[in-house]
């Protein structure tokens, strides 16, 4: 069977080819169609190339249908969506790396459960005591995930930072209590106002030197930093002195530190409602359009929060 799928180039650019899929063998499930998001890893290979190590897989944000059924395996059918695999149209997974999905009327596209895992994770590791002050450093996609799942959680007080507007704009409507646009501040007065508010939990999800500086400046000493976000590259820097007085835990909340598998807890919390995809993902597109949409998120869409991309 032909799979139309991609990989990232050397320079960044995205390639699209045909390749062919035999059965899935033993103890696998093929799958067929479905959607696959865009991470930001993707946007950082296309941006990087190869300068970015290691370069993004293609895809791993996969949903699809359950097509073909190796042998060995047992609990899916044909036909079951599926979360599981990237941007390929068919495509071979074992089964133990795939989670059947319940019945529902979203669409695909709001079905994408690896990220959703991720900040699963995430929120394993702020562990939050009842009515603690936490400060959510960064609304892009995955921190709007974080602030869905906070708001569930017995928080005392809230506060979302951005550097952007929009994204402050989406997490009130989501429901957040109190947001601090970055730029309209200066940065040295905003960090002494927040850090005499015993903020006990800052959850940075910036993925930037800046909002991990700003995380460090702004918690209580003898607080918790959540390091959520990846600062994409080989270095980052901290003040160690700094650090070292203000006394406060750092802890790596990045999928490799899970504690459980956090897909199923996630798909649990995506069909209860807990988690809601159909805010935060503005742009879909078929398989074909991905460079040109990855062109426009280059480009600076400002429109963009999270891609998906359709497999047809």
């Amino acid at each position: 069977m032909e799979s139309k799928t991609l990989r990232y180039l050397d320079d960044g650019s995205i390639e699209l080819f045909v390749e062919k899929i035999g059965d899935p063998g033993e103890g696998e499930i093929q799958l067929t169609g479905g959607a696959c998001g865009i991470c930001s890893w993707d946007i950082v290979t296309a941006k990087m190339g190869s300068a970015m190590i290691p370069m993004a897989p293609p895809g791993h944000e996969g949903v699809g249908y359950v097509s073909k059924i190796g042998s060995g395996v047992t609990g899916f059918r044909e036909g079951d969506r599926v979360a599981g695999g990237g941007f390929a149209t068919v495509r071979n997974l074992s089964s133990e790396r795939v989670y059947p999905v319940p019945d529902s009327d979203l669409a695909d596209e709001h079905w994408i459960v690896e990220p959703v895992a991720c900040a699963v994770t995430g929120l394993d590791h702020t562990n939050l005591n009842a009515g603690e002050t936490v400060a959510l450093v960064g609304a892009g996609f995955m921190g709007q995930l974080l602030l869905q799942g906070l708001l569930h959680m017995p928080v005392g007080e809230l506060i979302v930072l951005d550097v952007v507007e929009a994204r402050l704009e989406l997490a009130r409507r989501q429901g957040a209590p109190e947001t601090v646009d970055i730029s309209r501040h200066d940065t040295d007065d905003l960090a002494a106002d927040l850090k005499a508010r015993g903020i006990d939990v800052v959850i940075d999800a910036s993925g930037s030197q800046g909002g991990l500086d700003l995380s460090a400046n702004v918690v209580k000493n003898g607080g918790r930093i959540n390091l959520f976000g990846w600062i994409k590259g080989q270095k980052a820097y901290f003040d160690p002195s700094h650090w070292h007085l203000g006394g406060f835990t750092i802890v790596n909340s990045s999928p490799s530190s899970k504690i459980r598998n956090t897909f199923p807890p996630a798909i649990k919390l995506i069909d209860a409602g807990v988690f809601d995809l159909r805010p935060l993902v503005t742009h879909t597109v078929p398989l074909g359009g991905y460079p040109s949409l990855m062109e426009e998120i280059l480009a600076g869409d400002g429109s963009y929060l999270k891609g998906v991309i359709s497999l047809g």
